[in-house]
């Protein structure tokens, strides 16, 4: 007679084995890396900069053109205890939402503003080009973030002071600037307090400064395990990036407010979008797009279950920004080690044609609202884990920044798709032909680009 079978126990087994699992793999997929707390070497530079179709920048060192000579932010994160040295924010949540700027050095001591542009504008760098955090300057809480559970007594009496110079940073660079835009970035999960604020730096260099940037950075832990936790965190802090963005809306000059978000911070993004539709579920498009002036949502590798963003569309999340472009990749491991966990398709992941009904093809021929990009086949998009290709490949970054810089639909940015298939698609010859599409918006650079060509 055979024992009977402890099923607690195989099943037990069979969790701890799941678990093991995933520890290994994760540990190889996620999106934070080790790297000094205040310093990165510039992304690689976007291909269409080779071409000489995008010149972005001034002769002189723009950072000391932008009145406060950093990158501004928000967080949600605790600040560092009086002492420590080491950090000015924790990886824990702070509940209150803070502003402030992150002062910014580009480039080595050596380097001259002109030698930085060069370096930085090169397809194939040799030298790395180090951007640095010197120094963080807080201006205060935000007063919406101010809770029924904060004591009176913490407050203080000028509550809407630190808001109100914020807000004025943000209007006196505006006034400065070709494009009255302000660009938003959220960063994915395993990251400090700092990385978001350089990734943010690198996006806008190459948007020239211009316009205004501001690195929102939600309390994300630099460890492998707190990813479930960082996942809860992600809920709570979209609660007061809503905040940020209704006061950006009321308090600022911006004619656009474009957000990107990546990984996990999509999660943030969507939430965060979501609650704007449902509390102002009784207005339509155009009223949103007044008020709030929500433009481009840029989601990069998305960590958000693809059903979920399908029940949001239903609750009306399309009508709060312009428009959603959602890039997808088949090659993301970071993502499908997402989906093995939760049994569910990530928003970031490509779509099985198996799996798309012809409703949802239909309707996605149907609207200019939302757009899905395979990323796939664009170069360099599968390096490393295949999750940080916004950064990591010149082509999904010249897109990136062509569509923040000009407002070029997919079709002008000359993408592609198939009469069978409603997902856009990066053709082979898309550099060149983006650049032939660029020297139209920029008549003046034509010369340049048949220079780089002879």
């Amino acid at each position: 007679m055979n024992p009977p079978v402890n099923r607690s126990l195989i099943i037990n087994r069979v969790f701890l084995a799941r678990l093991l699992v995933f520890v290994l793999l994760f540990s190889l997929t996620a999106c934070g890396r080790k790297q000094p707390i205040n310093q990165i070497f510039l992304m690689p530079a976007p291909d269409v900069y080779d071409t000489g179709a995008i010149d972005p920048f001034t002769d002189f060192d723009p950072i000391q053109s932008i009145p406060y000579e950093g990158m501004l932010y928000a967080t949600d994160r605790k600040p560092a205890e009086e002492g420590d040295e080491k950090n000015v924010y924790l990886n824990e949540r702070g509940f209150l939402l803070r502003l402030g700027v992150g002062k910014i050095k580009l480039g080595d001591d050596s380097m001259t503003w002109e030698e930085a542009r060069e370096i930085s504008l090169l397809k194939n760098r040799s030298d790395k080009y180090p951007m640095k955090i010197t120094a963080v300057e807080e201006t205060g809480i935000l007063a919406e973030s101010y809770s029924n559970f904060i004591p009176p007594e913490v407050k203080g009496p000028e509550l809407q002071q630190p808001g109100e110079e914020f807000a004025a940073k943000i209007n006196e660079k505006l006034a400065k600037s070709k494009r009255k835009d302000i660009f938003i970035y959220v960063h994915g999960y395993k990251v400090v307090f700092e990385n978001p604020l350089l990734v943010a730096t690198e996006l806008w260099h190459f948007l020239g400064y211009d316009g205004v940037f501001i690195a929102y950075s939600w309390p994300s832990t630099p460890k492998t395990l707190a990813y479930f936790s960082d996942l809860e965190t992600t809920t709570l802090s979209a609660y007061n990036l809503r905040l940020l963005l209704e006061y950006l809306a009321r308090d600022t000059d911006a004619e656009n407010i474009h957000i990107i978000g990546y990984s996990a911070g999509t999660r943030l993004v969507i939430n965060a979008l979501n609650q704007l539709a449902l509390i102002y579920r009784d207005e339509d498009k155009e009223t949103f797009r007044k008020y709030l002036r929500i433009g481009h949502v840029i989601l990069a590798g998305s960590d958000f279950d693809r059903q979920l963003f399908g029940a949001y569309i239903d609750e009306g999340i399309l009508n709060v920004s312009k428009n959603f472009t959602i890039y997808l990749s088949e090659m993301d491991k970071a993502l499908g080690m997402s989906k093995w966990v939760f049994n569910r398709d990530r928003l970031g992941q490509t779509w099985d044609e198996s799996k798309m009904t012809e409703s949802i093809a239909e309707w996605l021929w149907g609207t200019d609202e939302i757009t899905f990009i395979d990323v796939t086949d664009a170069e360099k998009s599968t390096t490393g884990n295949g999750h940080a290709y916004f950064r990591q490949s010149p082509w999904v970054s010249s897109d990136i920044l062509s569509t923040l810089m000009y407002d070029l639909t997919p079709e002008e940015r000359t993408l592609q798709r198939t009469p069978e298939w409603p997902i856009w698609k990066f053709p082979p010859d898309y550099i060149t032909t983006l650049a032939e599409r660029l020297a139209k918006e920029n008549p003046a650079l034509a010369p340049l680009m048949e220079k780089k060509t002879e």
